[in-house]
């Protein structure tokens, strides 16, 4: 997911991996993941639009997502942003993800942290030119919106709204992440 490490991250990340693998039922998501996702075409650089916030990402503006294929199949994950404002200290993460079942390639595991793993599940997908996504994990606790661009279509982002209320997402957490629209 979208990670930064802030001080004591590294703790956070670890408890939030432990704790994911036991969401209450009324937490859980029931959001299928999208079929059919074409991973070449997922790779690459995603700009975090709106997310629920987190203690992991506290702060943090510019968020940038960039996923790559790794040698031995997985995927590296790099995540960037910066503490406060645009011009501020700049923070990553690096982890890993992996697709599980093939069958189901809208489900990772991703990881930043030894060997906890979390869910990464892309709910929504713009699967003709794979501008946007919806992602969340196995608890509607987390939720992004994600776009190949600093700045997202409104009538887009009004549309995945709508669609992320149809899977019971809880919007009035829901916060935009301010993008620098130069860093294309």
């Amino acid at each position: 997911m979208h990670w930064i490490r802030t001080a004591g991250g590294v703790l956070v990340m670890a408890g939030f991996m432990v704790l994911s693998c036991r969401v209450a039922p009324e937490k859980r998501t029931d959001s299928i993941p999208v079929e059919n996702v074409d991973l070449k075409r997922y790779l690459g650089k995603w700009y975090e639009i709106a997310r629920f916030p987190h203690r992991f990402e506290k702060d943090l503006v510019g968020v940038t997502a960039t996923y790559s294929l790794r040698p031995d199949g997985k995927i590296e994950v790099l995540n960037e942003g910066f503490k406060n404002t645009l011009q501020g200290e700049r923070k990553e993460a690096r982890g890993r993800a992996w697709i599980p079942d093939p069958a189901m390639p809208g489900l990772l595991k991703v990881s930043f942290f030894l060997f906890f793993a979390a869910d990464y599940r892309v709910i929504a997908l713009d699967r003709e030119n794979y501008e946007w996504a919806m992602v969340t994990s196995s608890s509607k606790d987390y939720f992004w919106i994600l776009c190949r661009n600093p700045e997202m279509d409104e009538a887009v982002y009004n549309i995945l709204l709508d669609k992320a209320r149809g899977f019971g997402f809880d919007l009035s957490k829901l916060e935009k992440v301010p993008q620098q629209k130069d860093r294309v």
